[in-house]
């Protein structure tokens, strides 16, 4: 059996760059990966979507030049082109990740599956079928999460997609029906949408993002409806039937009355689950909650001394910002010896819709709901100047603060840079800085970031 210092399970975006700096530091590693380096964010994640919503927003401009004087007589979509770009981009992020790690001294990369056999033991099932025992000291869980598969009627009987494998699409569905109404929902469906599929998104809840502020959701389906994308709130899908190669008909419940809608290709977008399964993690003593996600305390450490969990396989947010947030906060703790924890960090986020949406810190609801006293700024992008001049002022821009603080609570920014602008208030909020301050800040004529004067001039005693 051979013996390590530390053992990472997962080369996603904590284990990855944890494993390099363990071994880094001196301590004998290995990384034992299942599937792809990089993790879901480089293989079916980030990096592959960004690359294709490029691609559809190339699709959207070509289509809205004449307004700004520079009409495109013709273009065509051409999915195979889009596809290979799209794939080679995520074999260099791959490749160029897994080779940085192979050179590391001290760190050995391996290609498995890895199954807790006893405490602080494991069994690795490699690529070629032979079996591998290794033991260690420390051990790092980063297996990240998969599409959750909903229990419907017929949904097993169709060929339908997951975030994963819609990606592997190289032309455009005639009608694309999703299921469900946020983050990789959305941004396929207009993704999709502007290769030239019909697209149909159904929410079973009342609203769209429904984690949002409702005006944010009210201006994120009139953006997506202005492209003609149908989208369905309250709609329950409780059937599919799909002929031999033919058209899908699924049965849907809408605010209590069943319809049926055709359609040619499925997409499953209603959430992720931990990939625990086949960890083994009775076998060492992890615990875990009702969900599956490995439960971990404000230093990302389990209920076993010495085993840690980092990324999406513990719950909360699931980014990959918060992934690699993690992997600092252990490294540090660990090998620089200091004290840091997760609980009560600033977690930002942005949906890559077009316009996107950022948002960090608290919303209007959260707010009301803690009872605080507070403000909302809030400036439509028709008053940005940037956004008049580049000819797209959809959205806006809103701002909780702190009425006797004046510091900023939270922000949304639905509109073009949402979340470069978002990140402007966030810098804002970790450094304490007061709304009066941005209020008059000198910023470069004529920024998005400019119009944050304007934000909170709004809110001038």
């Amino acid at each position: 059996m051979k013996k390590f210092d530390a053992i990472v399970i997962g080369a996603g975006q904590a284990g990855a760059p944890l494993a390099k700096k363990l071994a880094l530091a001196g301590l004998k590693t290995v990384i034992i990966e299942k599937r792809f380096y990089g993790g879901t964010c480089v293989n079916d994640g980030c990096t592959p979507t960004k690359t294709l919503v490029a691609s559809a927003k190339a699709a959207y401009m070509a289509g809205k030049s004449a307004d700004l004087g520079v009409p495109v007589k013709k273009f065509a979509v051409n999915m195979p082109r889009i596809k290979k770009r799209k794939d080679d981009i995520v074999m260099q992020s791959r490749i160029g990740g897994q080779h940085a790690a192979e050179k590391i001294k001290g760190l050995d990369v391996v290609f498995g599956e890895a199954t807790f056999t006893g405490d602080k033991t494991i069994s690795v099932k490699l690529k070629n079928g032979k079996k591998q025992n290794i033991q260690a000291d420390q051990f790092f869980l980063n297996v990240g999460a998969r599409p959750f598969i909903p229990e419907i009627e017929g949904l097993a009987e169709i060929k339908y997609l997951t975030s994963t494998t819609i990606l592997d699409l190289d032309y455009v569905p005639e009608h694309l029906l999703v299921l469900g109404g946020n983050y990789i929902g959305l941004e396929f469906g207009q993704m999709f949408r502007r290769f030239g599929s019909k697209v149909t998104i159904l929410e079973k809840s009342g609203r769209i993002v429904s984690r949002e502020d409702e005006d944010v959701s009210a201006e994120m389906q009139k953006i997506l409806e202005a492209e003609k994308i149908n989208v369905i709130t309250n709609a329950h899908a409780t059937k599919f039937k799909q002929k031999a190669g033919g058209k899908i008909t699924a049965t849907v419940t809408i605010d209590g009355e069943e319809k049926k809608i055709r359609c040619s290709h499925v997409l499953i977008a209603v959430g992720r689950i931990p990939q625990t399964e086949t960890l083994g993690l009775d076998k060492a003593g992890v615990e875990t909650d009702e969900k599956g996600n490995i439960k971990v305390n404000s230093k990302l450490e389990t209920n076993v001394k010495g085993v840690y969990a980092l990324g999406d396989v513990k719950g909360g947010p699931a980014f990959t910002h918060i992934s690699y947030n993690d992997y600092t906060i252990v490294y540090r703790n660990l090998i620089e010896k200091q004290n840091l924890s997760i609980t009560d960090r600033l977690v930002p986020y942005c949906m890559f819709t077009d316009p996107q949406l950022g948002r960090v810190g608290i919303d209007e609801t959260e707010a009301r709901k803690q009872g605080l006293n507070y403000k909302v700024a809030k400036l439509p992008m028709t008053h940005v100047a940037r956004a008049i001049e580049t000819g797209d002022t959809r959205g806006f821009m809103k701002a909780v603060v702190d009425v006797k603080t004046r510091k900023i609570l939270g922000a949304t920014v639905l509109g073009p840079e949402g979340g470069e602008i978002m990140t402007v208030l966030q810098m804002a909020m970790e450094g304490g800085i007061t709304y009066d301050m941005v209020r008059y800040f000198i910023f470069a004529h004529p920024l998005y970031a400019e119009s944050l004067n304007n934000l909170f001039l709004g809110l001038e005693d």
